[in-house]
């Protein structure tokens, strides 16, 4: 599956930011068909960073949410910022 068609649109609201902040998490709308392995194969081509986990959860709107868990080396806000977030 392609990158681009996985990642739909990344997510910010308070809880978000926080997440970003203080535990290097990035929240991103993503395929309903996606799998994990696809998610983590796809932002780490895109953004160029190494993701160490991902949870994901569908939403009772139908819609798939990754919470992205990035390497210590990498910092989540830096990525934000590059998705057009700040």
């Amino acid at each position: 599956m392609d990158p681009y068609r996985i990642m739909k649109k990344p997510l910010i609201s308070e809880k978000d930011f926080e997440l970003i902040e203080r535990e290097n998490k990035l929240v991103i709308e993503v395929d309903i068909k996606a799998t994990k392995h696809q998610i983590k194969e796809a932002i780490e081509k895109l953004y160029g960073v190494k993701v160490e986990k991902i949870n994901t959860l569908i939403t009772p709107k139908g819609k798939k949410k990754a919470y992205v868990k990035l390497s210590e080396f990498d910092d989540a806000t830096d990525i934000a910022s590059r998705m057009g977030l700040f």
